[in-house]
């Protein structure tokens, strides 16, 4: 493989991947943890001006519901862990590709290139290990 087809084929791609999966998770944590803000903040008011009354006890148990769905979800999905592993990644990609472009290394082309490519696999498989790590742990209790 030549060196703008792995550019173009393997490492942009892997940056825009990583770049939007990153914006991605950043997007679902956010809005869980304001839906959790909200729905808490909601519930003594809710309390205090309906409690007795029958809507106010089904609109307080169906935020704590709320509250409950969508710390699991960010418990399950792990929407904040890979977010910024996802941005970490992205990142050194953009990293590596801008010093291989502005050849800093005092190395040949074709050496330059060669070392290029192992860094970026690199990242890329330290990625994936740590990515199988977050999600084996998922459900159970860390120690």
């Amino acid at each position: 493989m030549d060196k703008d087809t792995y550019l173009t084929d393997r490492v942009n791609e892997q940056i825009t991947w990583f770049d939007n999966a990153s914006m991605k998770n950043q997007r679902a944590f956010n809005r869980c943890r304001v839906i959790e803000m909200v729905s808490a903040a909601a519930i003594p008011f809710i309390t205090g001006m309906w409690g007795d009354t029958t809507i106010g006890k089904v609109i307080v148990g169906g935020l704590g519901v709320l509250i409950g769905i969508c710390a699991g979800l960010i418990s399950l999905k792990k929407y904040q862990e890979n977010w910024v592993s996802y941005r970490a990644q992205c990142e050194a990609l953009k990293h590596e590709k801008y010093v291989f472009l502005s050849r800093c290394d005092d190395c040949k082309e074709e050496e330059a290139f060669c070392q290029f490519v192992k860094k970026v696999e690199g990242i890329l498989s330290q990625e994936n290990t740590q990515w199988q790590a977050r999600n084996r742990n998922t459900g159970k209790e860390k120690r």
